[in-house]
């Protein structure tokens, strides 16, 4: 039987002060938030993750139906072996029935695909002759352990894309009248289909999509892959409990703000007989961690078969009041610490059913419209402004954990304090690390497919929207990462889908702010949203983002937006397009660009050579890319930051690709940083300096939470030879998570139409807290905003960068020394020096290794594509992992623009 369907909720209110327990103790040590994860990792008591030994294979090539595939030794010679979760396609090239399906326009030479390039696969059925139009079976043998004979075994099937059967021995489980919708979670009883002791067969028939129902999107991210994600898509867990199960525990917060110094916890769960007996036991709970251990129990009854939540509030337990709690915070504003919370249900014969263990953190998020009108968030009473990016998974959805740490560092490291989920809601093992990391996650549901077609939803769309909600939100609530929820993405639900979501998300208790979707669009049940979609998402030059006043510019919450194009380095185009496609820019490169407006980059490449001037081959155009890339990723989050909080949030579509792409990442499928990564790391400093495009005047951006005074500001100009033309210098004072402007730079004369402006920010005891070197023109980009597009806003004139191509070549020596390593990382110091005549323009750093001097990836620079002065020397560090190191001793790479290449060789320490 399916929990999750039958459940129906029921407060149990506060029993008198007698029926409690409890007991209140400090102890002396606070709990170290790692060491307490680690002891979290068993989440389910006696869980199992089926993880290894799966095999996979379509039902056209097998004999039989699910009572005969799910018997012990079932013959599977021929199948496909696997690890799961993981998409039928994933499976297939896994297994090489596939080769490089990423590669050139490899993907389109495959059975199934069909579609036109850059259309919506998701909104067209599958091809009859679609090796995907069958369903196809998931197989695997697992033991339940002998101790398990007489408990209840449980279990739990965490995403399924998107109709599925499930048999078990021989006996059909559930169908697909039941098991339908990629986001729903199931949480099956299969006591009575397994074996104790003995060898069990689980099988389970996928179906993929059809046209109309609520599957995985991409939109115009990317292409589909031809299966449309079908599969198991993530974990197959079994656990086992008593007559009572406990399940979704969750603690609320609420602060008494604005000081934040009393928290009020009330502390829910699920309690589920699955007896036909009543049932009476007692729910007890402990908190622990941060100098706190809580033990607190509540009396509870049970009906034969009944599932309730029950509640445990700071009214009926006053010591679930707390006095100046440890608070979870992200991590710019503070410590992002985890408590543990375990909740069990002891029967009244004093033996423990079920108990499971979380990690929690005691923090209250909230939001409101601001006199403007624009929504702003905010994290235990302390605004936030919003600078982040929107995620993608992998196309097939495979999910490797090293990649993901990886990923998620790079978005700590850039500055980043948010990742947006567009209908790719990730798994547990996403949200625990974003809540360890303290980065704040918004998700919701994905547009342009049948989940914004409410217009032609059937029955059963509206059960499974309904469903999927829930089930997602049980899991989401209890994560002190998690931001804000969005019922829809580009267009808000109708009014009763609106309420039909926001009854879900009473009836769960759902605490954090819900906004009804990504647009401005007002709706009758929930009124303004805050917020606004207005693009732009192709190429717009840098002064945009401070002069638009009615779409994209730097004012209010833009949920999705982007300068525009990401070409990667040419060593990365070269690992994804064929070398004879390289140049010209056709098929190829348009293929791994996206979908309707964004299938190719002539927008971006007329601009790059309206302003950079005329690309002369690929090489040519990937380094001024990098230029385009840099100066307007840094514009945009500089723009948003310079006007906080009138700007009250940003975030950049996308911060990384579901395949090698040429649009929208901070950092590319290979998890290369280039220009667009190391502009907006420069943008997203915690104490920043900046120039402004509007007004020409220097701000300094504090996201701090301390007031910064007595900064030096030293704003200097350079023409294109490197030759100082302006020196001026200011003291300034900036407020906590402040915004103070100083002075302005001058209209330049007698420059040359290509020049840099150098700003260095020190503190009052000289320390350099901030650099940001600038390549203007003296002819500015000019936008016809009469003639304004969604995506982008059309240019009359362009600023003349043309100059820096023929910038004489400079000489950067380098140095690499070994620096101080940490466990798991190799460290490097680097020194670079200009002792050339010329500007270093864009100076790259690069670490290789081995024969073939291959780039070592993922890597951590604390600063890249540097811009030296005649003469000027910088020191920058540099971390790898170990394990990408892999024993090699590595060597340094310089080039740049227009620096020429040299290597220097270091050794790990």
């Amino acid at each position: 039987m399916n929990v999750s369907r039958r459940t129906h909720l029921l407060r149990v209110l506060p029993l008198p002060q007698r029926a409690f327990r409890l007991r209140f103790c400090l102890v002396a040590a606070a709990w170290a938030p790692l060491a307490l994860f680690a002891m979290l990792a068993p989440s389910l008591s006696a869980q199992t993750v089926l993880r290894e030994g799966w095999k996979v294979q379509s039902s056209a090539q097998v004999a039989g139906g699910g009572d005969k595939v799910s018997e012990p030794g079932f013959p599977t010679a021929g199948w496909y072996p696997t690890s799961a979760p993981k998409t039928v396609f994933a499976v297939l090239v896994e297994n090489d029935v596939y080769k490089n399906p990423y590669y050139g326009v490899n993907l389109r030479t495959l059975p199934g695909v069909e579609y036109k390039i850059g259309g919506q696969f998701a909104n067209e059925e599958m091809p009859a002759n679609s090796p995907y139009a069958v369903p196809w079976w998931y197989r695997k043998e697992f033991e339940v352990p002998s101790a398990d004979k007489g408990k209840q075994v449980w279990m739990q099937f965490r995403g399924i894309n998107y109709r599925a059967e499930i048999w078990i021995n021989g006996k059909k489980v559930a169908g697909p009248d039941e098991v339908v919708g990629a986001f729903r979670r199931y949480d099956f009883n299969v006591t009575q289909f397994v074996h104790p002791g003995g060898k069990n067969a689980l099988a389970v028939s996928v179906s993929a999509p059809k046209a109309g129902e609520l599957g995985i999107t991409w939109v115009d991210w990317n292409p589909t892959p031809p299966d449309k994600d079908m599969g198991l898509w993530q974990e197959v867990v079994v656990s086992n409990s008593g007559p009572v199960s406990v399940r979704h525990p969750f603690v609320e917060t609420r602060l008494d703000l604005p000081k934040a110094e009393i928290a009020h916890l009330t502390v829910r769960a699920f309690a589920n007989n699955s007896t036909s007996e009543p049932v009476k036991g007692t729910l007890r709970g402990k908190i622990e961690g941060g100098g706190l251990s809580l033990d607190f129990s509540q009396e509870v009854e049970l009906a034969a078969k009944e599932s309730k939540e029950v509640t445990i509030s700071p009214e009926a337990v006053p010591a679930l009041n707390l006095l100046r709690p440890k608070l979870w915070w992200p991590y710019q504003m503070g410590e992002p610490f985890l408590h543990r919370l375990t909740v069990e249900f002891v029967t009244a014969q004093k033996s423990v059913s079920d108990s499971q263990t979380i990690a929690f953190g005691i923090v209250q998020t909230d939001s409101e419209l601001t006199p403007d009108g624009y929504r702003l968030l905010k994290v235990n009473g302390k605004p936030v402004l919003v600078r982040g990016g929107g995620w993608a998974p992998d196309m097939m959805l495979r999910a490797e954990e090293s990649r993901r740490e990886a990923e998620f560092r790079y978005v700590k490291e850039m500055g980043l304090n948010t990742i947006r989920l567009e209908g790719k809601l990730e798994d547990e093992s996403f949200m625990e690390r974003a809540d360890r990391d303290g980065i704040l996650v918004m998700a919701g549901w994905c547009c342009c497919d049948a989940w914004e077609k409410w217009g032609k939803w059937n029955e059963e769309n509206k059960r499974v929207s309904v469903a999927s909600l829930r089930d997602q939100l049980l899991r989401y609530r209890n994560h002190p990462s998690f931001l804000v929820w969005l019922n829809g993405s580009d267009n808000p639900p109708p009014p009763d889908r609106e309420q039909a979501y926001l009854d879900v998300e009473k009836e769960i208790h759902w605490s954090k702010p819900v906004i009804s979707s990504a647009t401005a669009k007002k709706t009758d049940v929930t009124g303004e949203t805050g917020v606004k979609m207005s693009g732009p998402y192709d190429y717009v030059p840098p002064d945009y983002w401070l002069l638009d006043t009615k779409a994209g510019g730097a004012y209010g919450f833009n949920t999705e937006t982007s300068p525009g194009p990401a070409v990667p380095p040419l060593e990365e185009l070269k690992t994804f397009i064929p070398e004879d496609k390289l140049w010209p820019i056709g098929e190829a490169w348009n293929f791994h660009a996206g979908g309707g407006e964004f299938k190719n980059i002539d927008l971006f490449t007329h601009a790059l050579e309206m302003r950079y001037g005329k690309a002369k081959d690929a090489a040519d155009y990937a380094w001024k890319s990098q230029a385009m890339s840099y100066e307007g990723q840094r514009a945009m989050f500089e723009a948003y930051g310079r006007n906080k909080y009138k700007a009250t949030g940003i975030v950049q579509w996308m911060m990384n690709n579901a395949w090698p792409g040429i649009i929208w990442h901070l950092y590319s499928y290979d998890l290369r940083p280039a220009g667009g990564y190391f502009g907006s790391k420069i943008a997203l400093e915690q104490v920043h300096v900046q120039f402004s495009y509007d007004d020409r005047s220097v701000a300094v951006v504090n996201g701090t939470q301390k007031p910064q005074s007595g900064l030096k500001i030293v704003a200097k100009l350079y023409d294109s030879s490197g030759v100082e033309r302006f020196s001026r210098d200011a003291t300034i004072d900036v407020a906590a998570d402040g915004v103070a402007k100083s002075i302005a730079i001058p209209e330049p004369a007698l420059l040359s139409p290509a020049y840099f402006l150098n700003l260095q920010l020190f503190s009052s005891s000289g320390e350099l807290l901030s650099r940001n070197f600038y390549w203007l023109s003296t002819k500015a980009d000019e936008l016809d905003f009469a003639k304004q597009e969604w995506y982008y806003t059309p240019q009359t004139a362009f600023a003349d960068l043309s100059s820096l191509q023929n910038l004489p070549k400079a000489v950067v020596h380098a140095q690499l020394h070994p620096s101080v390593a940490t466990e798991h990382d190799a460290a490097f110091h680097v020194v670079i020096e200009n002792t050339g005549k010329s500007v270093a323009f864009l100076t790259r750093l690069r670490l290789v290794k081995g024969k073939e001097q291959s780039e070592i990836l993922p890597v951590f620079w604390s600063d890249n594509y540097i811009s030296l002065l005649p003469g000027e020397n910088r020191e920058v560090t540099v971390h790898i992992r170990k394990s990408d190191l892999a024993g090699a001793q590595p060597t340094l790479l310089v080039d740049g623009f227009n620096v020429t290449a040299v290597t220097a060789q270091g050794s790990a320490k």
